[in-house]
């Protein structure tokens, strides 16, 4: 029923039609990876992200910054004025832009660039860069690892769907550890290390979550079987979320996806038979 709607739709001549000439084709380079111009493309910018997160890298090293600092920093700003054209061209190619930049590669994309224009401003913030690495996301789409994409549109769909119960979830966790650490700072006090409400609150969430640091310890018998309940109790709770998004997973996942990307959202992950974006319902 959806599809057949949005095939009317699309007969309409009132509607919008998708980008054509030169819009058109910008699109298919840039957001496809089935054609060669799409992987030439595609593959450029993954070897520009890997040359330009190394590059904040080793510049965090003192020896090499003291040494290279100006040819690291002329990478950055080249690497950066290129992902700045190439953020500009894919609102340009997309009929709706503003669905593409509020969408998670549209903010990832736009996250990429900003820190080296803060820098500006604060020179710490350049070091931010290193966010460009979540763009190599897109290296499933160039070596068409079709199955990978779909076990990702898989996982996310689990974890929106489990999104209420985690909250759920949190909040239950939150509580319980507000009420131990007060009960640890009755029990044990500010001789042993609990100086406060708060201070204990922080030793309940690094005992309950198994990370134990070890800075706070308890002193007292009481203290050391209440750390010993919530060290047990730990092991279940880390359960819990894990159990609730693998439920939301076995609930089924599609046979195969396709990398075309819609021409009005660009958004992929669609049935390599869709005529239309399950999301927007654009032809495809």
């Amino acid at each position: 029923m959806r599809v057949g709607y949005w095939a009317r739709m699309s007969k309409d001549p009132t509607i919008e039609a998708p980008p054509g000439g030169w819009r058109a084709v910008l699109h298919e380079v840039i957001y496809e990876a089935d054609t060669v111009a799409g992987k030439v493309f595609d593959v450029a910018l993954f070897w520009l992200i890997i040359l330009s997160v190394a590059a904040v890298m080793l510049e965090s090293i003192p020896a090499v910054s003291a040494v290279h600092a100006p040819m690291l920093r002329g990478v950055e700003w080249v690497v950066t004025l290129v992902f700045t054209v190439e953020y500009v061209l894919r609102l340009l190619c997309v009929r709706r832009p503003s669905r593409y930049a509020t969408s998670f590669f549209g903010i990832v994309d736009l996250l990429a660039i900003l820190p080296t224009y803060l820098s500006l401003l604060v020179p710490e913030t350049r070091f931010l860069l290193v966010i460009r690495v979540i763009r190599l996301i897109r290296v499933f789409r160039v070596l068409k690892l079709v199955r990978y994409v779909n076990e990702s549109a898989v996982l996310i769909r689990a974890l929106r769907a489990s999104r209420v119960k985690i909250l759920v979830f949190l909040y239950a966790v939150m509580m319980l550890v507000v009420v131990i650490g007060a009960i640890m700072y009755v029990v044990e006090g500010e001789s042993h290390g609990f100086t406060s409400i708060p201070r204990s609150i922080y030793w309940a969430v690094v005992t309950l979550t198994t990370v134990g640091y070890g800075d706070v310890t308890p002193a007292t018998p009481l203290g050391q079987m209440l750390a010993s309940i919530v060290m047990i109790m730990g092991y279940g709770i880390i359960a819990v979320p894990t159990g609730i998004v693998t439920a939301e997973m076995t609930r089924g996942m599609p046979s195969s996806v396709s990398t075309q990307a819609c021409s009005t959202c660009s958004r992929d992950g669609h049935a390599p038979d869709a005529d239309y974006c399950k999301f927007c319902g654009t032809k495809l």
